[in-house]
């Protein structure tokens, strides 16, 4: 199989698909890897650690002209055109996005959008959101910690002592539960949130205190178990006394972390700006969810903006900033997907019985197949 790598183009997009490590697996199979020159270099992946394992270095026609593509990210439109009729492309594809998914299916490319995998036990190694929103959690605090001018952890100097940070995580998805664990580390005390009654003891367990919203009725503990590991939109009088009870604890915070995400939905608002002017001047907002309009009412995103003195970091990337070890993962992830859909004989086999390859598959023979 001819397996091309093209270098991402979408602006601050640093990742890359396939790792020396990756690539060198795929030669061992018989494969035939092309990396677009200067694709890995962003993600201290030089072109000669490429093809010291056997790859090939092509520019970008040469890495979309081959019968598989590896993606980060969807093509961009011009990107699209470069890619022949029949062609196979793997990657972050964006399945709620209807107008990109059309656009691969005009042109004839059969597209697999990796964050459609389904939450099961099989497709864990191939869970391209989980093994990101990990990354996004750490660097998040990592973002918080630099522009806090204050310690993250309690400090018992000759001069007095320093207290520790107020965290609260509002959340507690795979990003939640990293971001927590990454800031008591780092010494902060740490609170959470989420709609979820089931992540408590996960919370709890990392060191951070839950803060425990009641459900009065039976559609609220419903909707609080959520879908395939995914929470479901909360009915408003549970919204209205969670908002309330967070309200207080983002007011005594240092550092606010959000998190919250449901797939295909605008992000979900937790904290209004009427609760950012509650917080002490010098605190920090780190929105996870700023790509989808984010969790703060102030977001800017892609911007770090202070809104009644408090940093609001609306980075819409985070994996991208730790593009080396994103890079690995996401890598690791795409391959074992291709275990899927390539034979041991080097051909390319969809079996559309397999419930991960059926679900990612958004769109085949000219049609968008995922509704």
């Amino acid at each position: 199989m001819l397996i091309g790598v093209p270098l991402e183009t979408v602006a601050g997009e640093t990742r890359v698909a396939v790792t020396p490590e990756t690539a060198k697996k795929l030669v061992a199979q018989g494969h035939t890897v092309r990396i677009q020159r200067g694709a890995g270099v962003a993600a201290s992946a030089a072109d000669e650690a490429y093809t010291a394992v056997g790859a090939e270095l092509t520019d970008a026609a040469g890495a979309f002209g081959c019968e598989l593509v590896l993606k980060v990210r969807a093509p961009q439109a011009e990107e699209v055109g470069r890619m022949k009729p029949g062609t196979v492309l793997v990657g972050m594809l964006n399945p709620f996005d209807a107008q990109g998914l059309q656009r691969l299916a005009s042109a004839g490319i059969t597209g697999f959008a990796l964050e459609a995998a389904p939450r099961i036990t099989r497709a864990q190694s191939m869970d391209v959101l989980s093994s990101q929103a990990n990354i996004a959690g750490y660097k998040a605090v990592m973002i918080a910690a630099n522009v806090y001018q204050r310690f993250f952890p309690m400090l018992m100097t000759a001069a007095g002592t320093v207290k520790a940070a107020r965290v609260v995580v509002l959340g507690v998805g795979v990003a939640g539960l990293q971001a927590i664990a990454t800031a008591k580390r780092l010494g902060a005390v740490i609170e959470a949130s989420d709609v979820r009654p089931s992540v408590k003891e996960q919370v709890e367990s990392l060191g951070a205190k839950f803060i425990d919203v009641p459900y009065e009725t039976q559609e609220e503990r419903e909707a609080a178990e959520g879908v395939g590991g995914y929470a479901r939109p909360m009915p408003q009088s549970w919204l209205d006394r969670q908002k309330a009870e967070v309200a207080k604890r983002v007011a005594q915070a240092d550092v606010v972390i959000t998190t919250a995400l449901i797939p295909g939905r605008p992000a979900p608002r937790l904290v209004s700006a009427e609760m950012v002017r509650s917080m002490k001047p010098g605190s920090v907002i780190v929105d996870l969810a700023a790509a989808q309009g984010g969790n703060c009412e102030l977001t800017e995103p892609g911007r770090t903006v202070v809104q009644h003195g408090v940093h609001i970091v609306g980075e819409t990337n985070l994996p991208a900033l730790v593009a080396a070890d994103a890079s690995s993962l996401y890598a690791r992830n795409v391959l074992d997907f291709l275990k899927l859909i390539l034979t041991k004989e080097g051909g390319l086999k969809i079996d559309l019985d397999d419930e991960i390859v059926a679900a990612c598959r958004v769109t085949a023979n000219g049609e968008v197949t995922r509704r």
